[in-house]
């Protein structure tokens, strides 16, 4: 073997802990949202089979509840959170801090999973980790590296398996007699142009409001779109006068129904982060406003996981 075959042989091999490490199925969630969690275990420790894992429930993350393993013991430590919190009115002050999954054999040649659920703290926002132990029959590895300021998680060792939480409780912004609430987005694929945005609109005035579209710095423009089924095909329709607000009522734009597109994205939307754009409507004139991005396929604040269709707007048609 030439000595460029040994080199690179020899910088491969000092990368598989950084690329093999313990991970989440799901590494985003809303807050004041429930999340299941699945923790995702696809190798030993250097060809030891794994016989544990423990995690560390972070601050934020409360109400969990493990899921048993057959042929696994299941143990949790119970701990304060660090404020009360309310999860389906009821008022908690403690609960489950850390989980471990012991006495069990996997194999280096073997995979296998890990789950729990939770509820995500309302207020929430931004990454949170989950410090992670794999034990083995020899040695352990510590997945417990969490990034500093100038650093991601590429940057380590062994990163600490990372939940990316999207704010879940969007500011109402008024303008004159007209309410804007829970203007929301979702993280788009690598590589998309479009996004889409949903708000909830309504008007408290005496004639009527139209919204006709926006503007945002890090996409060309966006539309007032809406969407209808046509011979069993979804089809996406742009909404050239805008959607109509009537005198005292309300208008939600919503998976599956009339949206903004946000066309030519320059950069794509994470989970976590605060899109700043500004509305123009025919009366309010030009309104700014924040859309949280939520996960991928999230629902909309306060709705169930499920409740609302998940649309993929790279593969729509566009109605003639």
């Amino acid at each position: 073997m030439s000595r460029i075959h040994i080199a690179a042989l020899a910088a491969i091999c000092l990368a598989l802990p950084a690329q093999a490490h313990v991970t989440l199925e799901k590494p985003e969630a809303s807050a004041g949202q429930p999340y299941k969690g699945v923790l995702r275990i696809g190798h030993g420790c250097a060809g030891s089979p794994t016989t544990s894992l423990s995690i560390e429930i972070p601050d934020g993350v409360v109400a969990v509840k493990p899921m048993p393993k057959a042929g696994w013991t299941l143990q949790t430590q119970q701990g304060a959170y660090p404020q009360a919190v309310t999860v389906y009115g009821q008022t908690l002050t403690s609960g489950t801090r850390r989980i471990t999954w012991s006495g069990g054999r996997l194999l280096e040649s073997e995979y296998d999973e890990f789950v729990f659920v939770a509820q995500i703290a309302p207020g929430v926002a931004g990454p949170v980790y989950l410090p992670a132990v794999q034990g083995c029959e020899t040695g352990e590895h510590r997945w417990v590296d969490i990034p500093k300021a100038s650093q991601t998680a590429r940057d380590l060792s062994y990163p600490a398996p990372i939940l990316r939480v999207a704010a879940g409780e969007a500011k109402t912004t008024q303008a004159g007699p007209l309410r804007i609430e829970q203007a929301w987005s979702r993280a788009t694929p690598g590589g998309a142009s479009v996004g889409v945005g949903y708000l909830r609109l309504t008007n408290a005035g005496n004639t009527p409001e139209r919204l006709l579209g926006g503007a945002t710095d890090i996409a060309a423009r966006i539309e007032t779109h809406d969407m209808k089924m046509e011979d069993g095909v979804m089809k996406m329709r742009a909404l050239p006068r805008g959607i109509e607000i009537a005198p005292g009522a309300t208008v939600e734009l919503k998976p599956g129904g009339m949206h903004l597109m946000i066309m030519g994205l320059k950069q794509g939307l994470k989970a976590g982060e605060s899109i700043p754009v500004k509305l123009q409507f025919e009366k309010a004139g030009v309104v700014p406003v924040s859309f949280s991005v939520m996960g991928m396929g999230a629902p909309a604040p306060g709705a169930a996981a499920g409740s609302e269709p998940e649309m993929d707007h790279s593969k729509h048609m566009m109605a003639k």
